[in-house]
Order: structure tokens, then C-alpha cells, then sequence
């Protein structure tokens, strides 16, 4: 019994040994400055020159960037929202074209989506139609 009594004292000590060290120990300190410390130096710069050249830059971002993208400026009324908005109709991913359809219909400008739809007939304007007819966010034109 007193064997183990002493084995157990000395992993006993052993991790009291090792928990002094780790509080006491001197840490590397890195000269890079974190994610947080460049958000906090770094002030936000505003601008809205992204959409002048939305053609490259937009093709450029992930889809569903694009998409965020997309329902972001949808709460813009400008020309220049319209514009991206009827530009990312034509985007390749079905998914960015169905965002910019949902908001086009929801956002008052139905008029545009539906001279979209009737000026490129086919069967992605076809799907279009259909999932804007079954989301509810069409309007009597469409």
C-alpha cells in the first residue's frame, strides 16, 4: 500500500510541478498584429465605386457572395442598383439569377423582370416564372 501512496504523491507533485511551470513559463509573443487589432486600426472606408465596374468584380466573387450581394442593393433605389440587379439576371449560377429575379419582383420593380423574362424566352426564364409564381413574390404580370 505504501508504494502506490508514493507513486500517487509523486504524480501528485509531477502535476503541480507542470502547473506551476505553465502559469510561470515565459510565452512567445508574435510581432503580427491579430485579426481584431487590424479591424480596430484600420478605419472602414465607404464607397460605392464597386458598382461602376460590377461587371468583372461581381463575376469575380463566390456565388454566394453574389448572392448576398444581390439582396443587399436590393434595398437600394437607385439606377445603379436596378442596373446590377438586371446585370446579375444574366449571372451563370441559376441560384444568383433567381436572387435577382426575387428581387426585382419584391421590390417594386417587376417591370424590368418581366421585360427580362419576355426578351430571353426559354426554359431558364421558364423556372424563373415558376419558382417566383411559387414563392408568392410575383405579381399579377408575371
Amino acid at each position: 500500500m505504501t508504494a502506490i501512496a508514493i507513486v500517487l504523491g509523486l504524480l501528485l507533485l509531477a502535476g503541480i510541478g507542470l502547473g506551476v511551470y505553465a502559469v510561470i513559463a515565459p510565452r512567445h509573443r508574435s510581432n503580427e498584429p491579430t485579426l481584431i487589432d487590424k479591424m480596430v486600426a484600420e478605419p472602414l472606408q465607404a464607397t460605392t465605386d464597386w458598382t461602376h465596374e460590377a461587371g468583372d468584380e461581381f463575376a469575380g466573387l463566390s456565388e454566394s457572395a453574389r448572392c448576398d450581394l444581390i439582396f443587399a442593393v436590393a434595398a437600394l433605389e437607385d439606377d445603379r442598383s436596378r442596373r446590377l440587379l438586371e446585370h446579375a439576371l444574366n449571372d451563370p449560377a441559376e441560384a444568383v439569377s433567381m436572387a435577382a429575379a426575387h428581387a426585382l419582383a419584391t421590390t417594386g420593380r417587376a417591370s424590368e423582370l418581366q421585360k427580362y423574362l419576355e426578351s430571353n424566352p426559354g426554359p431558364r426564364s421558364e423556372r424563373i416564372a415558376e419558382t417566383l409564381s411559387l414563392l408568392g413574390s410575383t405579381t399579377d404580370n408575371l
